[in-house]
């Protein structure tokens, strides 16, 4: 694919868009050991409320890459997993993770030289 084709994909622009946000990936990564409560799932982020969960959830499973199974118990039980197309994006967001931890403190260095 050419560089000019590849902006010019809406499908890249698509993958970028699902990485970009704060959440998703957080959310993706914790969920990659298996199903998990909301309340579980925020103990084991942190510094998530409950409402931005919640719309992180809804909108991984809008984008089919997280399931939401609710239970018909009292009180009512909701679990969300990955689907296999979620799976599909732990591999990247390892790579990402791995390259952010090799050269995180070059970007931090380049920030503070800059004002930031």
């Amino acid at each position: 694919m050419t560089t000019d084709a590849f902006l010019a994909d809406c499908r890249a622009r698509l993958a970028f868009d699902l990485l970009s946000n704060t959440w998703n990936p957080v959310v993706l990564w914790v969920l990659r050991d298996g199903p998990g409560r909301p309340r579980e799932l925020r103990k084991r982020i942190g510094g998530i409320s409950p409402k931005v969960l919640t719309e992180t959830l809804r909108r991984l499973e809008f984008n089919g890459l997280v399931a939401r199974h609710a239970y018909a118990e009292s009180p009512p039980r909701v679990e969300y997993e990955l689907t296999d197309l979620g799976r599909t994006l732990l591999a990247p967001i390892d790579a990402f993770g791995a390259w952010a931890f090799e050269h995180g403190d070059d970007v931090i260095a380049a920030q503070d030289r800059n004002g930031g």
